[in-house]
C-alpha cells in the first residue's frame, strides 16, 4: 500500500476570497521555527512514495528549507514531490532552487487569465506573470507542471475559460485542475456573495464543456476536477482517492492511518511549540471509499467493496444506481460503477440518495 505524505505551510501573502483552507495572510517567508516543527514532526516517519507541499502558498519557503524537508522525509527512489506556488511569488532563481532542492512537480494557482477577475477574487498575480512562471519552471528543468483553472467565477465566459485554458497549455502544463468556484462559509466570499454569479446550470454547462475541450487537448480526465497527458495524473492525490495512508504534518492537516483519521488542531502557534496533539476523527470506512471512489472515472470496483469492506449494495440501492444509468449519470460495466461527467456535477446528490 503506498503511503502519502502532506506538509502543509499555513503562510500566504493575502488571504484569498474565496478561500477556506487554514491558512495566515499577512506574510512573506516562512518562519524557520515552524520548519524546525515540521522537521521534529518528522522524525521516525517511513519513507513516503509522495511527497506534497501544500497551504497557503509552500512557495514561501526558501530552496534550503524545501531541500531540509524532503531530506528529512527521505522519499523513496522516484517519487512525485510536488509543490504548490502562487505566480506572484516566483522568480527563475527560485524555481531553479526548487528543482533542486528535489521537487519534480509543480502546481501554479492560475484561476483566470483575466487580470480584473483575479483582482476580485483577491489575488495578487497577473496573468502575464502566470504565463511567465510556466516559462521559468520549464528552464528550471521542471518536466511535470500542473495548472489551476477556476470556473463560474462572477460574470464568467467561455471566452475567459478559454484565455486561461490557452495560457496554462502554451505553458507546457502536463496536468490541469479545472473546478468550479465554491462559495464557502466563513470566507470573504461566504460572508458577502459577489455579484453577477452564474447559476447552477450555467456553472454545470462550463463543467461539461471544459471536459471535452480538454480531452480533445489531450488532457484526459481522470477525477472530477483533474485531467492530465498519460503518466501525469497526480499521485499523491490518487492515494486519497484510493484510500490508502497518508499523513498530514501542521495545523489543520488531516490524516488516515490504517483506516483511523485524525487531524492537527487549527493552531500555528500551538503546532510551533509542540503543545498540541493530532485529534481522532473517526475511521476510514466502506462509504468513504463508495465517496472517493466515485470522484474517480476508474470508478468502484464492486467486488473490491466487499472483500475491502465486506459491504453490498441492496436490491434497493442496485435499482436507483440502474435508474442513474439510464439516465445518463453512471455507467455500471462489468461490476464496476463509474459515475458519468453529467453524474459527477451531482455527486452529492447522488450520494445522499444511495445512503438512504
Amino acid at each position: 500500500m503506498a503511503f502519502g505524505l502532506y506538509i502543509h505551510i499555513p503562510y500566504c501573502h493575502a488571504k484569498c476570497r474565496y478561500c477556506d483552507f487554514y491558512s495566515q495572510g499577512a506574510s512573506r517567508q516562512v518562519p524557520q521555527e515552524y520548519v524546525q516543527a515540521l522537521l521534529r514532526e518528522m522524525e521516525d516517519l517511513p519513507r513516503p512514495h509522495t511527497l506534497y507541499l501544500g497551504g497557503g502558498t509552500p512557495s514561501l519557503l526558501s530552496p534550503r528549507q524545501v531541500s531540509d524537508l524532503i531530506e528529512k522525509a527521505n522519499p523513496l527512489p522516484g517519487s512525485e514531490i510536488t509543490l504548490e506556488a502562487n505566480p506572484e511569488t516566483l522568480s527563475p532563481a527560485l524555481l531553479k532552487g526548487f528543482r533542486e532542492a528535489g521537487v519534480n512537480r509543480l502546481s501554479i494557482g492560475v484561476q483566470t487569465a483575466y487580470d480584473s477577475q483575479l483582482k476580485v477574487l483577491g489575488r495578487l498575480h497577473t496573468a502575464a506573470q502566470a504565463r511567465e512562471c510556466f516559462d521559468w519552471a520549464r528552464a528550471a528543468g521542471f518536466e511535470n507542471i500542473s495548472g489551476d483553472i477556476m470556473m463560474a467565477l462572477p460574470g464568467y465566459t467561455r471566452e475567459e475559460f478559454q484565455a486561461t485554458l490557452d495560457l496554462i497549455v502554451q505553458g507546457g502544463a502536463t496536468h490541469i485542475s479545472a473546478y468550479l468556484l465554491k462559495i464557502e462559509p466563513g470566507t470573504a466570499f461566504g460572508r458577502k456573495p459577489p455579484a453577477h454569479l452564474p447559476d447552477e446550470d450555467q456553472a454545470a454547462d462550463f463543467y461539461l464543456e471544459a471536459v471535452v475541450q480538454l480531452e480533445a487537448l489531450g488532457y484526459h480526465q481522470y477525477e472530477i476536477s483533474n485531467f492530465a497527458r498519460p503518466g501525469f495524473e497526480g499521485q499523491h492525490n490518487l492515494i486519497y482517492w484510493n484510500c490508502e495512508d497518508y499523513l498530514g504534518l501542521g495545523p489543520a492537516a488531516h490524516s488516515c492511518m490504517g483506516g483511523k483519521r485524525f487531524y492537527w488542531p487549527s493552531s500555528t502557534q500551538s503546532f510551533i511549540e509542540g503543545s498540541v496533539c493530532p485529534t481522532e476523527d473517526g475511521i476510514c470506512g466502506g462509504w468513504d471509499y463508495i465517496i472517493l471512489r466515485l470522484r474517480l472515472v476508474q470508478g468502484l470496483d464492486l467486488a473490491l467493496l466487499k472483500e475491502r469492506y465486506g459491504m453490498e449494495f441492496s436490491s434497493r440501492q442496485m435499482a436507483f444506481l440502474r435508474q442513474c444509468v439510464q439516465a445518463g449519470y453512471a455507467r455500471l460495466e462489468n461490476g464496476v460503477l463509474a459515475l458519468t461527467p453529467r453524474g459527477m456535477i451531482i455527486q452529492n446528490t447522488i450520494l445522499t440518495q444511495l445512503m438512504e
